[in-house]
C-alpha cells in the first residue's frame, strides 16, 4: 500500500470528531442565542489536525455545532475522537457507528487517559497521554491495517511542536483558542490537569505562540492554559516574555485566559498582559473560607495576608474583567453556601461568579477520596458520565442533602446574577473602561440558563430517584455496551 493513500488509490481520510458535551451544546440554540459565547473550539483535535501529514485529508466535526448526518458524509478511512468524561457517554456511540461501518475508531483525552479499560472496550485503539510523540505511528500504523490496542504519548516536548490547524473549523465560534504552556504545578484535589499533563510546567517558545496567533482568523481568543503564569519566578519571567513579544507583534487580539490569583501581585505583568490584548482572566477562589481551601489544596490562595477585593482592584485598573470560579459542595460546607459564595464574589468585585458542584472526575485525589468513601451518588457508568459537567450534584454531600445541594446553587445564581447586581457591575464597568459588552454578554448568558439549570435538576433528580438516568442534556441515546 501506498503511504498515504488507500485501497482504491486515493488519499487517506481522516475525520476527527468531537462528541456532543452535555454542558455546551447549542444543537437546541433556541434555548439561549448567548449560548454561542460558551462554546469552545476543539483545539486538541486541530493540534492533531497540525500533526497529521498532508498526504491524508483531514475533516473536524463538531458536535456542539449542530449534529451531523455522518450517513451523508464520505466514508473515512480512520475516525479520531476526543472526549472530556462528561462526552465520553456519545463518543461510545460515534465510535460504534463508525465501527459498524468497519472504520478503525482512535480515541485519546483526558478520559481515555483516566479510564483506559472503559475506553479499550469501545474503539479500536486508545491514545494515552499527549498524542504528539506518537500520532505518526498511529497514523503510519493505520495506513498499514495494522494500528495497535494502545499509544501512550506521555508527556510531550512542547518546544517544537507544529501549530494547530486553525483553518479547518466552521466561522461560528465567537472565540479563537491556543494553547501556550501545559501542566500546573498546583495539583489541586478536583482538578486532573497534574495527572493528565504533569506537574511539570512546560511552556512553548514565544516565538512559535506569536506566530500561530497571528494565523487565528478570531478577533477574540481563548488562551487554554489551565494556569497561564505559572506560580514561581522563572515562570512570571516567560510570561512577561511572552505578552511583551505579543504586544510588539501588534496582534489585533482581545484575549482571556486562566490564571492563579498570583496573576494580581505583579504590576509589571498586568499592565504587559494589558498592552498584548488581555480583556478579562479566570480564576479559581473556590472557596470563600479557609477550611475549603485547605480542603482542595488550593494552598496559593492562602497566603497570608492576601487580600481579595484589593488583588481584584489591580487587575480592573488595568482595564481586565475578572471571572471568578466557586464550587459547592465541599466537606466545609453548610447550608448558606450558596448566599456566601455570591456575597463573598460580590464583596471581591468580581464581574462574573462560575459555580460548580463538587464533582469527583476520574484521575483525581477526590475521586479516589469519594469511590473509597462510597459517596459516588451518580454511577451507572458509562452512561452517567454525561452528569460528570461539574453542573450536576453527582456525589454525597457531608452537610448537604440533594434537594440543599441544589438549592444552595440556585440561591448562588440568582442572588449574583440578579438584574440589580448586572446592572451595578455594568455601570462600574463603564465607568472602568473594561470589557462592558463581554462582562454583559456573560451575564445575561448565565441569567438566561437560570430557568433551564433548574429544568435540568428537576429532570436529573427524577432520573436520580428512579436509579434509571435518562439523557436530558444532549441525546436520549443509551451508551453503547462492552
Amino acid at each position: 500500500m501506498v503511504l498515504g493513500v488507500n485501497g482504491s488509490g486515493q488519499a487517506m481520510h481522516l475525520l476527527l470528531i468531537n462528541p456532543s458535551n452535555p454542558l455546551v451544546s447549542i444543537v437546541n440554540l433556541g434555548e439561549s442565542r448567548w449560548n454561542r459565547y460558551r462554546v469552545w473550539q476543539p483545539l486538541s483535535l486541530m493540534a492533531l489536525a497540525g500533526l497529521t501529514p498532508q498526504e491524508w485529508e483531514v475533516d473536524i466535526v463538531d458536535e456542539n455545532l449542530g449534529m451531523p448526518d455522518y450517513s451523508a458524509m464520505p466514508r473515512p478511512d480512520l475516525v479520531g475522537i476526543t472526549a472530556f468524561t462528561s462526552q465520553a457517554c456519545r463518543a461510545y456511540i460515534v465510535a460504534d457507528l463508525f465501527r459498524k461501518l468497519g472504520v478503525p475508531v482512535v480515541m485519546g483525552g483526558i478520559h481515555a487517559t483516566m479510564c483506559l479499560e472503559e475506553v479499550s472496550e469501545r474503539v479500536d485503539s486508545v491514545v494515552t497521554g499527549e498524542a504528539e510523540g506518537v500520532w505518526a505511528q498511529v497514523l503510519q500504523d493505520a495506513r498499514q491495517g495494522r494500528m495497535q490496542r494502545r499509544y501512550d504519548g506521555g508527556l510531550a516536548r512542547i518546544d517544537g511542536i507544529r501549530p494547530a490547524r486553525h483553518d479547518l473549523l466552521q466561522p461560528r465560534y465567537a472565540f479563537g483558542a491556543i494553547q501556550t504552556t501545559r501542566g500546573c504545578p498546583l495539583n489541586c484535589s478536583f482538578c486532573s490537569v497534574t495527572s493528565f499533563n504533569g506537574a511539570s510546567y512546560r511552556q512553548r517558545p514565544v516565538a512559535d505562540v506569536v506566530r500561530e496567533f497571528q494565523r487565528i482568523p478570531e478577533k477574540r481568543v481563548l488562551l487554554v492554559d489551565d494556569n497561564l503564569i505559572g506560580t514561581r519566578t522563572e515562570h512570571i519571567a516567560r510570561a512577561k516574555a511572552l505578552f511583551r513579544a505579543m504586544a510588539e507583534a501588534n496582534l489585533g487580539k482581545q484575549w482571556i485566559g486562566q490564571a492563579t490569583i498570583n496573576f494580581a501581585d505583579d504590576e509589571e505583568l498586568l499592565e504587559l498582559a494589558a498592552r498584548a490584548g488581555c480583556k478579562g482572566v479566570f480564576i479559581g477562589f473556590e472557596s470563600p473560607s479557609p477550611e475549603g481551601l485547605r480542603e482542595l489544596g488550593k494552598k496559593i490562595n492562602l497566603v497570608k495576608g492576601r487580600d481579595f477585593r484589593a488583588s481584584v482592584e489591580r487587575i480592573h485598573r488595568h482595564g481586565m474583567l475578572v471571572v471568578g470560579s466557586f464550587i459547592i459542595g465541599l466537606d466545609a460546607d453548610q447550608p448558606g453556601i450558596g448566599g456566601r459564595i455570591a456575597a463573598a464574589a460580590t464583596q471581591y468585585g468580581v464581574d462574573n461568579l462560575n459555580a460548580l458542584f463538587l464533582t469527583p472526575l476520574p484521575g483525581t485525589q477526590l475521586w479516589d477520596k469519594m469511590v473509597a468513601e462510597q459517596r459516588l451518588a451518580v454511577d451507572d457508568f458509562p452512561l452517567d458520565w454525561k452528569y460528570y459537567t461539574l453542573t450536576f450534584p453527582v456525589a454525597h454531600y457531608r452537610h448537604l442533602s440533594l434537594d440543599q445541594v441544589i438549592a444552595e446553587m440556585d440561591q448562588c445564581g440568582r442572588k449574583f446574577y440578579s438584574i440589580p447586581r448586572i446592572l451595578g457591575r455594568a455601570g462600574r464597568s463603564l465607568w472602568q473602561r473594561r470589557g462592558l459588552l463581554i462582562s454583559l454578554v456573560a451575564s445575561l448568558s448565565y441569567r438566561s440558563n437560570l430557568p433551564v439549570d433548574r429544568h435540568a435538576y428537576a429532570e436529573f433528580k427524577r432520573a436520580r430517584g428512579s436509579r434509571h438516568v435518562l439523557s436530558g442534556a444532549a441525546s436520549t441515546d443509551e451508551c453503547v455496551p462492552a
